[in-house]
């Protein structure tokens, strides 16, 4: 049995982190210019929603591939992959500290229900770790923003 590697290919790597550049230069803005703390909250915001719905469609994509599902669970798997792009949209109504902490509630969520997934597939040994930081930082950006008072 072949071993499955336990760091990402640095392609995957590389884009996992870069994609932390918005979220740390964004939140570090927020809280160092306050003249347009607004715009940088925003902005922040607005990544953070992205991203949440981007990793929510990743169910989707699994959903599609896994033939080891069962039915019941391949069904949950594509009903969880819109949930995320809904807590997005929900959080972008709201204020800017609630809409930032609903923001990292969906981020945990979405952690959890990718560890009940790899339970019922062979994802990549690196898969969870590495979501498992991004996740971390993101949110940590994001309870910055909220505990900023930006709003």
């Amino acid at each position: 049995m072949p071993t499955r590697p336990r760091t990402p290919p640095r392609l995957v790597a590389m884009l996992g982190y870069g994609g932390l550049l918005p979220f740390l230069a964004l939140a570090a803005l927020a809280w160092l210019d306050p003249a347009r703390q607004a715009r940088w909250a925003g902005a922040l915001l607005d990544y953070g929603a992205l991203i949440l719905a981007f990793v929510g469609a990743l169910h989707w994509a699994l959903a599609m591939q896994a033939d080891a599902l069962a039915p019941r669970r391949r069904a949950q798997a594509y009903a969880w992959s819109v949930v995320p792009a809904l807590v997005a949209w929900g959080a972008l109504q709201l204020a800017p500290g609630p809409a930032a902490l609903l923001l990292v509630a969906g981020f945990l969520l979405h952690l959890v229900a990718d560890h009940a997934l790899a339970a019922r597939l062979p994802l990549p040994a690196w898969y969870l770790p590495l979501r498992g930081r991004l996740t971390a930082v993101a949110s940590a950006c994001l309870v910055a923003l909220a505990w900023s008072g930006a709003g």
